[in-house]
């Protein structure tokens, strides 16, 4: 195996995945259409569409691993952006050999009843969850029949640097470091699973470079789960920044803003996870790669760390 790592998508775990193997050493490719240079040192940044199969094929032509850490700009548009390129990926993975390495999400679960482990099913009903059960179907299907190697890490919503209005943390904190009200989805007191980005990346490659670990689904190891009020304290007093009031958006405006807004139409379908107790049980993946999450106030900490670089007036 070459120490040759081709990594789709520039976004927070990307960026940790390349940061991570670029310090032990290895030869590290991001590929985005812009081309843009990551500022990494020792990363190189490569211009091509993803979705193109060919272009893909070049980029990742000797490489041990393929990333799959990309996401889809626009969330409204998964349906349209994901299928093509995923596509894409699995070809490429095909053709060179290189081992398939993704990055999930929890949405192919749907709702739960209890803590989620690896071993429960797909059962989303939501066309984002199923979406993206389709997609590790398919590529643990390749794999069962020998055609790749395959693996998927799955984490619950992102905290960490990079995450930004993206995360269900993050996009409170350039109101609430100013003392302003938070406004949340949900009921801001049941207990939720929050996965440092850096933990993420730490997980996929491990499960990359580990053939045990291949064809299957792994937990990435997070912390105990707070709550939508909690976790926002915790970040807030972190950057030694004092508590703000936490109050649930009514039900009755998501869903007449749903009625406008694609993007609450599209958050309306997931908001189950943010009405009862949302879970990640890592157990598995702990005992298989002794690996624990980072330290929950180191988290809190580097995820307001980017927001403390301009003080609030």
């Amino acid at each position: 195996m070459t120490d040759r790592h081709v990594i789709v998508g520039a976004g927070p775990v990307g960026r940790h995945v390349a940061e991570l193997l670029a310090d032990r050493g290895s030869e590290v490719v991001v590929v985005t259409r812009s081309g843009r240079d990551t500022g990494i040192p020792g990363v190189a940044g490569v211009r091509a569409d993803a979705g193109d199969a060919e272009a893909l094929t070049r980029v990742t032509d000797g490489a041990s691993v393929l990333y799959n850490c990309a996401n889809p700009g626009d969330y409204t548009q998964w349906e349209t952006s994901w299928p093509p390129l995923a596509a894409s990926l699995l070809e490429t993975a095909r053709r060179t050999g290189a081992v398939y390495a993704v990055t999930g999400n929890l949405y192919p679960y749907g709702p739960v009843d209890g803590p989620m482990t690896e071993s429960l099913p797909d059962a989303a009903t939501d066309h984002k969850g199923r979406l993206r059960a389709r997609m590790w179907a398919e590529a643990k299907a390749e794999h069962e029949a020998g055609r790749m190697r395959a693996v998927e890490v799955r984490g619950s919503d992102y905290v960490g640097p990079g995450v930004g209005a993206n995360g269900h943390v993050t996009r409170l904190l350039p109101t609430a470091r100013l003392g302003k009200r938070a406004s949340v989805i949900g009921d801001p007191d049941q207990p939720h699973s929050f996965t440092d980005v850096l933990d993420v990346a730490r997980l996929l490659v491990a499960a990359a470079e580990d053939p045990s670990a291949h064809g299957r689904v792994w937990h990435v190891p997070t912390n105990a789960p707070r709550t939508q009020r909690q976790a926002l304290t915790e970040v807030l007093a972190a950057g030694g920044l004092p508590p703000v009031a936490v109050s649930r958006i009514p039900a009755p405006f998501l869903k007449l803003g749903a009625l406008f807004s694609p993007m609450l139409r599209e958050l309306g379908e997931l908001s189950y996870q943010w009405t009862r107790p949302y879970v990640l049980d890592d157990s598995e993946s702990r005992a298989h790669f002794g690996m624990e999450p980072t330290p929950w106030g180191e988290v809190c900490e580097r995820t307001i760390a980017p927001y403390r670089l301009a003080q609030p007036a």
